[in-house]
């Protein structure tokens, strides 16, 4: 890793300056980086030692044909083969907020309660996958479903790398299945939008006027408790220039509501003036596509077969049922390690008819 290794040599040359601790925030976050790459290059130091432990211990086993030895190498390497894709994946993971929490918000779209339905089993997906990182899962923001499901939920994920993993996620969900709701038993299909934020920090500068926020307040509603529908404690803040909306209503007081509503508001705004400098007009709150046929990125297929497929990278799994409890890593990891340049396989389908 001698591109860490360098990085490296720079952060401790500039700890090591008179001044470093002339800007205290400054020096925190050199230190932390230091660390952080300190604690990486650590553990790919272990893994080349361990590496090398197996070849003489598989050297001595060959000499002796001790098969106990060898199959004790053999579940070495496979260890080792598991804390190396650990350490890709932590690798892959570099970005400026990968490391923190993450806001998710999902939507239904068109369908009505299909729909709806789906994003309600979209959400319990991605909390039993928080569930088994350990990580925390929050309702800030619900809206049910008039028969059932949900039109829309907006929840904080906290936990370190939460925002990393699930930036892959960003993006429409499609869903095809015999419906429960449909008494003639025809297969349906089914659209969500999931989109992904980080969660910025306070001292991260996000321009935010207050001229230009509506705040409105308004009875909180959907699952609570009895102080639901009491007081007008939940928030609703509008960005006037760019029609941006955040609100919440999970918490009891209204001071509260507004903290959090003011939280997801920056990371929206975040992403939005990060779209606008790079001109990537596709990432303007989300993915500007429609929640229809044709721009999904992954297909989750109950009928007449059982398949989940990634159309970004071709990764596919036929137990749905898994996936649909949480078991998302192998989809997460496909995608982060895509090469930034690899054409997903429909563009490569396109090209190979194009080309004859």
């Amino acid at each position: 890793m001698p591109g860490k290794t360098a990085r490296l040599a720079v952060l401790e040359r500039q700890a090591a300056a008179p001044d470093f601790w002339n800007d205290p925030e400054g020096a925190q976050k050199i230190l932390k980086e230091q660390s952080d790459l300190r604690q990486v290059l650590d553990q790919h130091a272990a893994l080349l030692r361990a590496v090398g432990d197996q070849r003489v211990l598989l050297g001595l086993a060959a000499e002796e044909n001790d098969a106990d030895t060898l199959k004790e190498v053999e579940d070495g390497m496979a260890a080792l083969a598991k804390q190396v894709r650990g350490l890709e994946l932590t690798t892959a993971l570099s970005g400026e907020y990968d490391q923190g929490s993450a806001i998710v918000s999902i939507n239904a779209g068109a369908g009505g309660t299909e729909s709806q339905d789906w994003a309600q089993m979209l959400f319990r997906m991605y909390l039993r996958w928080a569930e088994g990182k350990r990580f925390k899962m929050d309702v800030i923001d619900i809206l049910a479903g008039e028969e059932a499901g949900i039109k829309n939920v907006t929840a904080t994920v906290e936990g370190a790398y939460a925002y990393g993993y699930l930036r892959a996620e960003t993006g429409v969900h499609r869903l095809v299945r015999i419906s429960p709701f449909d008494a003639n038993k025809r297969r349906h299909t089914s659209f969500a939008s999931v989109f992904v934020y980080p969660e910025i920090a306070d001292d991260i500068d996000v321009n935010i006027d207050e001229k230009d926020l509506r705040i409105d307040t308004y009875r909180s509603g959907g699952h609570g408790g009895q102080h639901i529908n009491v007081t007008d404690s939940a928030v609703r803040i509008t960005h006037l220039p760019t029609n941006i909306v955040a609100q919440c209503q999970n918490e009891r007081s209204q001071h509260k509501n507004k903290a959090m509503a003011m939280k997801v508001l920056r990371a929206r705004l975040y992403e939005y003036y990060r779209a606008q400098k790079d001109q990537e007009l596709a990432h303007l709150d989300g993915v500007k596509q429609a929640i229809a046929w044709g721009s999904q990125i992954r297909s989750y297929v109950l009928a007449p077969y059982q398949l989940v497929k990634d159309h970004r990278t071709g990764e596919e799994t036929g137990n749905v049922n898994a996936v649909l409890d949480g078991d998302l890593d192998r989809f997460i990891e496909a995608f982060l390690f895509k090469p930034p340049d690899a054409k997903t396989p429909a563009e490569a389908g396109r090209e190979e008819a194009a080309n004859g």
